[in-house]
């Protein structure tokens, strides 16, 4: 299959950029990625939300984990606002396991970076405070952040109110809500899409759920294996703002029919 051409511009300055990205554990004799291109122009003031779907094992994490500076590729370059990524310019990350630190209260763990950046505590806490209140935990702040003293989907509203405070410009969410039951899902789902058109910021959002990534994105690749590149485009031309009853509509229908058929063509190729 042909790869995506990221050659169409609209002459915005890039947010995050892979150049001739490729991957190989066993010193070159495989790549789990060969010479991938991505590209995504920023969109201040209006932000925009990146769906990224794929087979298992296709490398989709590893993309997110690239961004987020978390690991290196074995070739190729990884830019985030023009300038490689760093430490000094780590991207937020929400990872499909709880990733909070249990021996810390709601309040701290949402208020970690700002410590890191030098923040006193009346100040971060006041701000950690503000993002407790927009994810719908007011009254668990002074909770340890472990399960079961909060439940799935608390644990993962603090990971974003966390990585909203870090960084709200980016946010990398490698299948959020992979470990959520269906209700707390969907309720994750218009969390999300509400903080979203607050905060306007580049989301990249790696899921499983055709459904899911036509929900909530403007945009969608898919990514194909053995080894892997981008080989589909999706523009998502769905009103702005949706609610669950766009998921009734003909043409939400028919995209996520659409999306089904070209991963199962995916599926269905010989490696």
């Amino acid at each position: 299959m042909a790869k995506v051409d990221f050659t169409d511009r609209q002459n915005r300055p890039n947010i995050i950029e892979l150049k001739d990205v490729s991957q190989s554990y066993d010193g070159g004799e495989t790549y789990v990625l060969k010479d991938v291109n991505f590209l995504i122009e920023d969109k201040p003031e209006q932000g925009q939300f990146v769906c990224i779907l794929g087979p298992s094992g296709s490398g989709k994490s590893t993309i997110l984990r690239y961004i987020a500076n978390l690991q290196k590729p074995t070739s190729g370059e990884v830019l985030i606002k023009g300038k490689p990524a760093s430490r000094e310019h780590r991207v937020s990350m929400v990872f499909q396991q709880y990733s909070s630190l249990p021996w810390m209260t709601v309040l701290d763990n949402v208020g970690l970076a700002l410590r890191y950046q030098g923040f006193d505590k009346k100040t971060r806490d006041q701000k950690a405070m503000e993002m407790i209140e927009l994810v719908g935990l007011a009254g668990q702040e002074k909770k340890f952040a472990q399960y079961p003293t909060l439940s799935g989907g608390q644990l993962q509203r603090v990971a974003i109110a966390r990585s909203l405070l870090a960084n709200s410009q980016i946010i990398l969410m490698d299948e959020p809500f992979g470990a959520l039951d269906v209700k707390t899902r969907l309720q994750m789902q218009d969390l999300l899409e509400d903080l979203w058109i607050k905060f306007q910021p580049t989301v990249v959002f790696v899921t499983h759920d055709i459904s899911e990534a036509v929900y909530l994105g403007d945009d969608i690749y898919v990514l194909k294996s053995a080894p892997a590149y981008f080989v589909e485009h999706i523009k998502v031309d769905l009103p702005f703002g949706r609610d669950r009853t766009i998921k009734r509509d003909p043409k939400f229908i028919e995209m996520v029919r659409s999306i089904e058929d070209i991963m199962v063509a995916l599926s269905s190729e010989k490696k």
